[in-house]
């Protein structure tokens, strides 16, 4: 299995008064299906693996929830713009890629890799082009494999 390539990236809220920058940010965006992220947006999660090497400035400004026992979701107290979600056992954050300021359209090097939770995915939309899916029992079987 390849590594996948890592960038800088930096991106702010929809206010501005956070800013999130990654030294380690993933070139290719995930996309989550689950029934929580679902409640939490509005519609899938799109995220940017961004590693555990994450500075937040503006943090002050910052909402965090516990969302489960092993993961935690930040927004912006002024905006309400959605952050990340954290993993709590090791700190890595997969930050919305809406929020990265060349993490667009424009932006030849970010593909869809993969869609988790597919099982839970409604009907009323779908990503275009190819990606891996997996459902939500495939993830954490694939998650617990690597932990051994």
């Amino acid at each position: 299995m390849t590594t996948p390539q890592q960038t800088h990236r930096q991106g702010h809220c929809l206010c501005g008064a956070i800013t999130i920058t990654a030294t380690q940010a993933a070139s290719h965006v995930d996309a989550c299906h689950c029934r929580m992220c679902r409640r939490w947006g509005g519609g899938p999660f799109v995220e940017i693996d961004c590693g555990t090497d994450v500075l937040i400035d503006g943090a002050e400004r910052m909402t965090v929830y516990s969302s489960s026992e092993w993961a935690e979701r930040a927004f912006c107290g002024d905006c309400g713009s959605h952050l990340f979600y954290r993993l709590k056992g090791t700190g890595e954050h997969m930050v919305c890629a809406g929020l990265f300021d060349d993490a667009t359209d424009k932006d030849g090097t970010l593909t869809l890799r993969r869609q988790v939770f597919i099982d839970e995915k409604p009907s009323y939309y779908s990503f275009a082009g190819e990606s891996e899916k997996l459902t939500g029992a495939e993830l954490f079987a694939m998650i617990e494999g690597e932990q051994e």
